[in-house]
């Protein structure tokens, strides 16, 4: 379990690696709902980042939590505690950002893929929405 990657529509791939110290609770059970398919979009309000908020559930409590990120950190709402504005959220941040409630921080963009990262953001928030493939690496 090292991480995975999301492909888009048009072929552009972007890999990412697990924060399995910081977050292996996290890391295991996002690694578990592998693969998916989500229509992500922008959330400028929140920063530079692309999220969903119709990931499958997991049932895991708050490990890396907060709603301070870098630039190519990956976040999930836990189900636990309860109290959570994020539950079921997934955010990739392309650049400089702050949530709106505290998330688990699970991963980041590889160095080398950060670019591209940065290029995919920028065309969801000036083109819109895009359909975006999650799998293992």
């Amino acid at each position: 379990m090292n991480g995975f990657k999301l492909t888009t529509a048009t072929g552009l791939s972007i890999r990412f690696e697990y924060y399995t110290d910081a977050a292996p609770v996290t890391c295991a059970a996002f690694a578990s709902l592998l693969p998916f398919t989500r229509t992500f979009y922008h959330a400028r309000v929140s920063g530079q980042e692309i999220w969903i908020d119709n990931v499958p559930p997991l049932n895991i409590i708050q490990e890396n939590a907060s709603v301070f990120t870098i630039p190519g950190e990956v976040v999930f709402g836990p189900s636990k505690p309860v109290r959570v504005k994020t539950t079921n959220c997934m955010g990739i941040y392309y650049g400089e950002g702050k949530g709106l409630d505290a998330c688990n921080i699970f991963a980041k963009v590889i160095d080398e893929d950060a670019a591209k990262l940065t290029v995919l953001g920028d065309d969801i928030w000036q083109n819109g929405k895009q359909d975006i493939t999650i799998e293992a690496l």
